[in-house]
Parts: structure tokens; sequence; C-alpha cells
């Protein structure tokens, strides 16, 4: 762990019941995200308000950037990585949670299937926020965690290996937020950026672009 410490190391102010506090919100925040992200998908496209329309939030909440980039604030605003994996758990549970809830007592349909998947990424959830944490740190290994998350919110937002095309505005928003998000001293910030760009070519090579 000293080792981990000499990259970032945890903040020990705070109550405990600052904490709770905490966890509590964003564990809320994912319950409402789960029950908008379904109110969506029941929604017809021409029902939705132009906003929404233009900004074609229905596939953007089933694509992945939103939930990274949320994850990834998520895991780097905590004061030490198990609560980052822990308020990251609770923000994917609850939102799942609340996205079958929805499903169920609204719409009178389980999507056991679908359901599956979202549980696997809220297990994984624990030990990709744990890295995650070390993103605001110092060092090499932290400009390296934060190349491979903004690295993969290129890969969203513009395809880099079939000719250079943007994906989607909303995918190119996402990533705009996570380069505020991560930002670090500038010749640091530099090497994260130019590091990000290998990371979303050997992105796409490996998983063809879907959304």
């Amino acid at each position: 762990m000293q080792a981990f410490n000499k990259i970032r190391e945890p903040d020990p102010t705070g109550t405990t019941t600052g904490r709770i506090l905490v966890s509590a919100g964003i564990a809320i925040f994912g319950f409402l995200i789960g029950i908008f992200q379904k109110w969506l998908d029941s929604m017809a496209v021409n029902e939705l308000p132009a906003l929404f329309q233009k900004l074609d939030l229905t596939n953007y909440f089933g694509r992945l950037a939103v939930w990274i980039l949320i994850a990834s604030a998520i895991a780097v605003c905590a004061k030490s990585p198990r609560r980052a994996s822990l308020n990251c758990f609770l923000f994917f549970g609850c939102m799942l949670a609340g996205y079958y809830l929805y499903c169920q007592l609204v719409l009178g349909f389980l999507p056991v299937s679908y359901m599956m998947v979202w549980a696997g990424m809220a297990v994984a959830s624990l030990p990709l926020a744990y890295v995650c944490w070390y993103a605001k740190g110092c060092g090499i290994p932290a400009i390296v965690i934060s190349a491979g998350i903004l690295g993969v919110l290129l890969a969203q937002a513009v395809l880099l290996v079939q000719g250079i095309m943007v994906t989607h505005v909303t995918e190119v928003i996402t990533w705009l937020c996570a380069l505020v998000l991560l930002r670090r001293p500038w010749k640091e910030f530099l090497a994260v950026i130019g590091l990000s760009v290998p990371v979303a070519v050997v992105y796409q090579l490996c998983i063809p672009y879907w959304g």
C-alpha cells in the first residue's frame, strides 16, 4: 500500500457521517438515473422533448461513454480507492435497481439477460474504480491510467482506424468533460493526450464500433 500511496495518498479528512451522506447521495443519483434511462427507452422518440431528440439521448444512455465518464468522476473524486470502489458499486447497483423496478412496476416486464449484463458491470466497477482513483495522482502510473480512460472515451467519440470521423456529438462532449475532469499540469497533460491516441486505436482494433 505504501507504493500506491506514492501515486496518490488517501485523504483522511471528513467525518463518517459525511462519507455516508456522500455515498447515499451517489446511490440515490444512480437510482434516479436508472429510472430516467428506462423512461427514455420506453418513450417514442417523437414524444420526447426536442432537445432530447436532437441529442439522441435514448441511444446515448445505451452506449458506454456516459457510464465511463460518470464512474470515472465518482472514482477520482472519492477520498480513497476503497471509497471509489464502494461508491461506483453503489451507483451501478442502484442504477440497476431503478431501471428494473421501472420495468417491473411500470412496464410490466423484466429483461433478465440485459439485467445480468449490467450486474456484471456493477461487479466489474469494484476493481476498475479502485484503479481509476489513482488517475488524479502523481507520476507515470497516474498518467497511464488517465490516458487509458481518455483513450477509451476517445474511441467512443471518434473513429480513427477506418478514416477519421466523429461518431456522435454527445460522445465528443463526454470526452471533453473527461479532459476537464482529468486535467493535470500542462506537460503531463500533453503526455496523457498523446498516450490516449494509441489506446483509442488499439481499442477500436480489438472492439469494433457498434454504436
